[in-house]
Parts: C-alpha cells; sequence; structure tokens
C-alpha cells in the first residue's frame, strides 16, 4: 500500500478517544510556557509600526486574536490533512454561499493551483506531467491586466495570450485555451468584467478573478462570484487578517477539487512546494468567520477617528494642514491621513518626514502621496494597534515641530 493512500485512510478521532490518545502530554509543553521570551531582540529584529498599507514585506497585517486563538487550540493535536482541507474548504464555501472553496499559500499559490486545476482537471497524468505538457496551454489575460504575479500563470506551463479589445479576446481562443485571467487592480482594463465574462462562457472556458486585496468592501468577497467569475481568490493576511501566508481560492467545485489534486498533502504534484499547514487552515477558517460577523461600519467610524486624533494633534503646527483621503480601490480601499504643509514654514521635505519616522524608535512606516511636485505624507491607520495611534501622531508632531 502506498503512504499517501495510508494517509488518506486516516480518520479524525474524537480529542476524547483511545485513552485520550490525542491529548498532549503537559510535559511535552510545560517548558514552552515557563518564560515568555521576547524573539524580537533574541534574535535583533526591530518591531515595525505599520501605518501604511497591507505589504507582504512588512507581515502583511496582524492576525486577531481570535485566529491566534484558533491557531494555539489546534497546535497540539495531528489531524488528517485530507479530511482537514475537505471540512474548512466546506465551511468557508458555506460562508461565502458558493461551490467550492479552499486554503491555499496566499492568493499567489491560488493563482498557481487556479490556473493547474483549468489544465489538469483530475487527470492524473496531466498532473504528474505538469509544468512539462508536450503543448503550452495558453491563458488569455488583458494587456493592461499583466502584472508581477502573473508569474505563477506561467510556472504551470501556460503561456500568456495578451488581448486589448473584446474582439481580440474572441479571437483569441482556440483548442490550447484552458483559461482567462481578469486582474481586479489592473490599471488599463479595457474589457469590463461582465463582458470578459460573458466571452467566457460564450468559448466554455473558466475565468478566474484576483482580488487579492480587494476587501472592505465585505461585499467584494460575493461579487464576482455572482459576476459569474469560476474561481476567485483574495488574500488571508491582508485585510481579513488571516495568517500572513494563508489564502482562500474558491468558486466551481469542480476546478476546486482539481486544484486540490495538484496541492500538499498529495505528495508530487506542481503545488506540493506550497503547502498550507493546519493552523493555518483553521486560523483562515476563524478569520474569515470573525471578518464575516465584524461591525463594518463601526470599524471604518473607528478609522476615521484615528484620523481625526492624530489631525488634531499635527495640525497644531502652524501650515500644517491634514485631510482624510478615502483610496478608490479596488485595492486598499479604505481611508488614511494625508498631511501636507508649507516648506517655508516647516522646513522638510515629506520623503524626509519618511525616512526619520522609519529609522526612530519605535520604527514607523508610512507612505507618500500625490505628484512628485506636490508630495504628501500618507499616514494609515487600519493596521495601528489602538494604543499606536498616539504613538505615531506624537512622532509625527515630533519631527515637524523640530522643523519650525
Amino acid at each position: 500500500m502506498k503512504r499517501r493512500d495510508i494517509l488518506k485512510g486516516i480518520t479524525l478521532l474524537p480529542l476524547t478517544g483511545v485513552a485520550g490518545a490525542l491529548v498532549p502530554s503537559s510535559s511535552v509543553f510545560a517548558g514552552s510556557r515557563s518564560k515568555k521570551r521576547d524573539l524580537f531582540n533574541e534574535l535583533g529584529v526591530t518591531p515595525v509600526i505599520n501605518a501604511g498599507v497591507t505589504m507582504t514585506f512588512l507581515s502583511g497585517s496582524l492576525m486577531m486574536p481570535e485566529v491566534l486563538d484558533a491557531i494555539n487550540s489546534t497546535a497540539h493535536d495531528f489531524a488528517n490533512m485530507y479530511d482537514l482541507q475537505d471540512k474548512v474548504g466546506a465551511k468557508i464555501a458555506e460562508m461565502l454561499q458558493c461551490e467550492g472553496a479552499m486554503v491555499t499559500s496566499g492568493a499567489a499559490c491560488a493563482l498557481l493551483l487556479g490556473t493547474a486545476a483549468c489544465i489538469t482537471g483530475t487527470d492524473q497524468a496531466k498532473i504528474k506531467m505538469i509544468p512539462n505538457l508536450p503543448v503550452r496551454p495558453e491563458v488569455i489575460m488583458q494587456k493592461g491586466h499583466r502584472y508581477l504575479f502573473d508569474q505563477a500563470i506561467t510556472t504551470t506551463g501556460a503561456n500568456i495570450i495578451e488581448v486589448e479589445t473584446p474582439e481580440e479576446m474572441e479571437a483569441a481562443f482556440n483548442p490550447n485555451t484552458v483559461m482567462a485571467l481578469f486582474f481586479n487592480a489592473g490599471d488599463k482594463t479595457t474589457i469590463p468584467h461582465e463582458d470578459f465574462v460573458s466571452i467566457c462562457k460564450k468559448h466554455q472556458i473558466p475565468c478566474f478573478i484576483d482580488a487579492a486585496a480587494d476587501v472592505p468592501p465585505v461585499e467584494n468577497l460575493f461579487k464576482f462570484q455572482k459576476m459569474g467569475f469560476d474561481l476567485v481568490t483574495f488574500s488571508g493576511g491582508k485585510m481579513i487578517r488571516g495568517p500572513q501566508s494563508a489564502g482562500l481560492l474558491f468558486g466551481r467545485k469542480d476546478l476546486i477539487e482539481a486544484a486540490k489534486l495538484n496541492h500538499s498533502p498529495h505528495e508530487a504534484p506542481i503545488g506540493r512546494p506550497m503547502k498550507v499547514n493546519k493552523e493555518e487552515m483553521f486560523g483562515m477558517y476563524a478569520a474569515l468567520k470573525s471578518y464575516l460577523e465584524r461591525d463594518h461600519k463601526k470599524e471604518w467610524d473607528d478609522w476615521l477617528d484615528r484620523i481625526s486624533k492624530i489631525k488634531s494633534m499635527v495640525e497644531k503646527i502652524s501650515g500644517v494642514t491634514g485631510e482624510t483621503h478615502v483610496d478608490p480601490g479596488p485595492a486598499n480601499a479604505f481611508p488614511s491621513l494625508h498631511l501636507s504643509w508649507d516648506e517655508q514654514k516647516v522646513k522638510i521635505s515629506p520623503k524626509d518626514v519618511q525616512e526619520a519616522l522609519r529609522s526612530g524608535s519605535p520604527s514607523i512606516v508610512t507612505n507618500l502621496a500625490g505628484a512628485q511636485d506636490k508630495r504628501m505624507l500618507s499616514v494609515g491607520v487600519v493596521l495601528l494597534k489602538p494604543e499606536q495611534v498616539k504613538i505615531v501622531g506624537r512622532r509625527v508632531e515630533e519631527i515637524l515641530k523640530k522643523a519650525v
């Protein structure tokens, strides 16, 4: 019997089962609770206050307490990963009102797995052969939607075919076409969502939308599948505030099942190096549940209140003005504070303030906004812990005061 057959045959025992077999020995884990370690200090890593946006290089966002609880409460028992992915996926699909879902290692992994699913289906020979199929599959994309992450598509061995008009898209379909990808935050959309979906449906080819950073608003989690997209991906580690390395892939059940066959814990498919551990699966489930149940209006009002507090602190300095800016999206569509000042009165540039914040203690990361000749300091508030709001306001105020 093959190892994977043995693994797939294992069922999840109840936690109270057979002589407490799944109950961890207190002696095994006691040492880890004896003393709290400061690992940032131990490794010489500087903690950062993120007064910017959800960027992967800044470790995305901070997990909600209920996500940490889900991770910690499941870390001390084993689970059959086939069963867990199925059960978590079913619950996520229920929450998102779609046919199927799975947890991936980020949205980039979802792009690869979704593409692989469209290429292989459940064909084990193709799953084993990908990305070295004898004929390269083709994925249609709008030219204005090409972006860094479409390398996840070509990693499967697929070739990207660029189109600019509905007519070009119609002409691009051929026997090698396996999928069409829509980048929701693309700068130059020449084929709107509805037309894109309609053309794909006409040719009976799956359409996939990458909306990785496109919540809020929460409605976006449902919007694109209602439009008719067959596959949808969102990052789990951004504003949903799940594990940084987790993502969501959901949509048509047959494609989700094919994506699972291309992923861990299967032993050798293309997605095996992108495995998701059990804690991330539980954590992603808890994060999505928390996000859907959240009072989003209250959260938005809290963000505006944070902006008001920082604004009132820095506007005490003559020549400094702040304004609430809501990014139109679709990515990072939330409010931030844009600060500008008369550099004849406050003799420092926004870029120098940004650098002073970054290199100070605590280290605070902000962004710059506006045209090159009208730079502003963009202070993000959505990723701050409550106690960090005054810290950020005070540091900006100190730096600007010194420049008066």
